[in-house]
């Protein structure tokens, strides 16, 4: 049985990402500096070759997937969209920590829900949703390598969900236009609703010597 291949990559740097806000719903462009630190990683890095991308529907994944995979076919996940943080969204965690609903939401584990948000159970729900929908199409149309494009959470979340060898989510740091290579085998999925992980991803050309 054949398997997958997916590199799951964060999409580049957006102003609230520089700010440190909890930016999930809201559509933010990427920067000028996001952009520019994405271009730069293309010449220093090798992204993998991948036949589909697969993106979240906000802007900062669709402009970092034609950024980094301009000549591949690309087609919106709405599964991998960010958490909503509810009554968190466009706020630092600093000025959240007095606050008794921001204190519950960060100890009550993956059922907790931040007010008008979306728990870490639900994301990994959707997510679970998306990866068997994807992995199905990749099955039927015969392509055996695909790049996701998403968001630092949705990534973390996920590994800690369904990858293998197990992750721990707040151990877990992603760089923009950075991520993990994944593998799916149809009956591991199926059976256990795993998959492993085998790297990061870009990774360093042998030959660089600069970057």
């Amino acid at each position: 049985m054949k398997n997958y291949h997916i590199s799951l990559i964060r999409h580049g740097r957006t102003a609230a990402n520089d700010r440190g806000l909890y930016i999930g719903t809201t559509d933010l462009p990427l920067t000028d500096a996001g952009r520019s630190e994405l271009l730069d990683k293309l010449d220093c890095y090798v992204y993998p070759k991948v036949e589909r991308v697969y993106m979240s529907p906000l802007q900062r994944c669709t402009e970092t997937a034609e950024i980094l995979y301009p000549d591949r076919e690309h087609k919106v996940a709405e599964e991998f969209a960010e958490l909503n943080f509810g009554v968190f969204e466009g706020r630092a965690a600093e000025d959240l920590v007095g606050d008794p609903d921001y204190r519950a939401w960060l100890k009550g584990g993956m059922e907790a829900r931040p007010p008008q948000g979306e728990s870490v159970a639900e994301l990994c729900l959707r997510t679970y949703q998306g990866f068997y929908r994807i992995l199905l199409e990749m099955m039927q149309e015969d392509i055996t390598r695909a790049a996701l494009v998403t968001h630092g959470g949705v990534i973390s979340n996920a590994l800690a969900c369904f990858g293998l060898p197990k992750m721990d989510p707040k151990q877990i740091r992603i760089a923009p236009g950075e991520g993990f290579e994944i593998q799916l085998n149809p009956q591991m999925w199926q059976q256990a609703q795993a998959f492993e992980i085998l790297s990061v991803t870009p990774f360093l050309p042998e030959e660089s010597e600069t970057c």
